[in-house]
């Protein structure tokens, strides 16, 4: 048996034996650069190491910052760079007066400076003489010293004794200046340095993470310096070169910073060119330049021209909870509807804050599980230790967050179904019709107050239930039974004390309709989504004047309330005021309703009201039309609203095509023109009624 050897190719392997060779110096550089992420990661990673990084920037930066400084001060002394400062921080402020007295300052300045610069030019032309004169006098003198003492020791040597003697006065001053020159021009870098560090150190020139903890401004007290950094540092380019242009008197843009409650306020005067939503815009930006969170830092705009007014609280203040709601520590607590207000809350800068009730609408909105309902109930439970007030109140929740008002409450309905929102609907529309007898009273009578509470009343406006009369019990239109009571109620309710209060959800054009929250005069908003549903809850004109119901934090602001009412203090000039109103818990509410019972004398509480018949838009149209024919849609639009504006004035041409359609008899276009046939009409009413 033959065993053959094959031997590989040659170039083959060598094609083995380089490859390794190759990928190894090729992954050598790679392994390095490794080794040295892993040893400058390890360093960072030491405590030792960062310290010692933090010390040599800080105190680099003391250096850098201090000569920084003392340039400007040298330079702002020898020029009238300070003036032209002042100048243009004034023209920015838009203070004419104070542009024209630094113009005159700086002019003074001027001419002082050439004054004693021509003086300086005039000196060294008269130094020679100067210094001629006053060696030749000096001589003189030195000499007349000589002979008189010459002539005293009667020795004719001493004439040159003075001269002698100041001579070797300056030849010893000279030889310690020989001396001590060489050092001190070795140690003037070193003194010098020395100097600008002390005056980097004094004024903390240095970053933040590399200045000492305790000396770091982290949620620290609010400066004039620190104000005006964080509105150069907001990204707005022409707000940064103003006040880079105004220097070291960008403080000019700024009133003085008084203490507000738990933070401290103060105006900011805008330059031209920039606008305050923009400053609105940036409020994150601004909060964090601050070194605050987001929610510390509330911008509104006062009435004057170009500024924004911040409330700044103090680092970490909102977080604390305020006290408990005087209703609880208060045992003799009494209310009165008229000239009583509701003890709500505290404001943000820690001041009481009381609401008024007397003859206004109330209306509360905020997502779900964030203190709507607390917030309501709070003021309720005040104004039931008023005997007069009545309350009819329609819980469509149901799950006994107004259970302690049985016994309290006239009538009291609790559930989530629709057929709940029915009974609630039911109930504002027997308040409508207890505001009408009360205005057909005779002049001068007294009514006590009734007071509708509707909690969650989405559900209300969401109802796709229909009555007998196919009338729909929610919705945002005409033919709305809930609709048309609560717009019933806010046009004439206040006039004889019968007023709605509605709490709701997540306000939508769907679930609040636009004229049911703009009738409510006390408007308040816990923290919603965007800030068109904060426009939805307060109205444009609270959010546009900073109200900002929607930069709330959802699950920690809870309770907290924007409030837009001419019903609460509100600070001059601004449109709003945020609340922190008081939690008052379940049991403690029971607690304080059993007080308020005892000041009454009994109240048999219903759970369903009787129906309200209503009006029937069937048999009125019928009536409109009258012996015509055939009517012209507007006209029968017109007579009905002459018939019964309070229904019929909302309507328009799809309202009454959408009603009729559900009997068969919608509006046709005849010679061009869309009409109601009577006979139709009259049809339909006659099936209507034999069904």
């Amino acid at each position: 048996m033959t065993v053959t050897l094959i031997k590989p190719p040659e170039d083959a392997s060598e094609d083995a034996q380089d490859a390794p060779a190759s990928d190894a110096s090729s992954s050598r550089p790679e392994r390095r650069r490794a080794r040295y992420r892993r040893i400058a990661k390890a360093a960072l990673a030491n405590e030792r190491v960062r310290t010692t990084g933090r010390l040599a920037v800080r105190h680099a930066s003391y250096v850098v910052g201090g000569t920084r400084v003392v340039v400007r001060r040298a330079w702002d002394g020898r020029t009238a760079s300070r003036y032209e400062r002042m100048i243009r921080a004034a023209e920015a402020a838009g203070l004419l007066d104070e542009v024209k007295e630094w113009e005159a300052r700086g002019h003074q300045f001027r001419a002082a400076r050439h004054k004693r610069r021509m003086d300086m030019l005039q000196l060294a032309l008269q130094a020679p003489k100067a210094v001629a004169s006053a060696a030749v006098g000096t001589g003189g003198v030195l000499l007349m010293l000589g002979i008189m003492l010459a002539w005293a020791n009667h020795d004719i040597h001493d004439v040159l004794t003075p001269i002698e003697t100041v001579v070797d006065l300056v030849r010893w001053v000279a030889l310690i200046a020989g001396i001590v020159w060489g050092p001190a021009l070795a140690a003037a870098p070193w003194i010098g340095l020395a100097a600008v560090w002390a005056v980097g150190r004094h004024r903390h020139a240095a970053p933040q993470w590399a200045l000492p903890v305790q000396v770091r401004d982290l949620g620290g007290p609010i400066t004039p310096s620190i104000v005006v950094t964080a509105f150069r540092d907001l990204g707005i380019s022409a707000l940064r070169k103003a006040i880079e242009d105004m220097g070291d008197v960008g403080a000019a843009m700024l009133s003085p910073i008084v203490i507000a409650g738990c933070g401290v306020e103060l105006d900011v005067t805008l330059p031209t060119g920039v606008s305050t939503e923009e400053i609105q815009n940036k409020r994150r930006k601004l909060a964090e330049n601050l070194n605050r969170h987001e929610h510390e830092v509330f911008i509104t705009i006062p009435e004057a021209a170009r500024t924004v007014r911040l409330w700044i609280a103090d680092s970490g203040a909102l977080d604390e909870p305020i006290g408990p709601s005087p209703l609880v520590t208060d045992p003799d607590v009494r209310a009165n509807y008229k000239t009583g207000r509701a003890p709500w809350g505290q404001s943000l800068r820690g001041d009481a804050v009381a609401l008024s009730v007397y003859q206004r609408m109330l209306l509360i909105t905020g997502l779900s599980n964030q203190g709507k309902t607390a917030s309501l109930r709070a003021i309720a439970l005040w104004l039931a230790f008023d005997p007069t007030v009545e309350f009819w109140i329609g819980d469509l929740k149901g799950v006994g967050d107004w259970a302690m008002f049985e016994g309290l409450a006239r009538v009291l309905i609790q559930g989530p179904t629709d057929e709940h929102a029915c009974a609630v609907t039911e109930m504002v529309e027997a308040a409508v019709k207890e505001m009408e007898r009360r205005l057909q009273a005779p002049p001068g009578t007294v009514h006590d107050p009734l007071v509708v509470i509707v909690d969650e009343a989405q559900v209300a406006f969401m109802n796709p239930l229909k009555d007998d009369n196919k009338l729909p019990y929610g919705g945002k239109k005409a033919t709305s039974r809930y609709f048309m009571a609560c717009r019933r109620l806010h046009n004439q309710g206040r006039a004889v004390n019968v007023t709605l209060w509605q709490g709701t959800q997540d306000p939508t054009d769907e679930n609040l309709p636009k004229l049911v929250r703009e009738g409510a005069h006390t408007r308040a908003s816990l923290v919603v989504g965007t800030e068109s549903q904060a426009k939805m809850a307060l109205g444009d004109k609270a959010v546009d004047g900073g109200a900002a119901p929607h930069l709330l934090r959802q699950g920690l602001d809870k309770g907290t309330v924007v409030v837009a009412s001419d019903g609460i203090d509100i600070p001059a000039g601004e449109a709003s005021i945020t609340v922190r109103t008081h939690f008052i818990d379940t049991d403690p509410a029971k607690e304080i309703a059993e007080r308020a019972k005892q000041l009454r004398n009994g109240v048999a509480t219903v759970h369903q009201l009787a129906p309200v018949k209503d009006v029937d838009p069937l048999g009125d149209i019928a009536h409109v039309l009258g012996t015509d024919a055939r009517v012209l849609t507007r006209e029968v639009l017109q007579r009905l609203t002459a018939l019964n504006a309070a229904v019929y004035k909302e309507w328009n041409n799809s309202d009454l095509k959408e009603y009729l359609e559900q009997y068969d008899v919608a509006p046709y276009k005849s010679n061009g023109v869309m009409v109601v046939d009577r006979q139709a009409v009259r049809d339909a009413l006659a099936a209507r009624d034999a069904a």
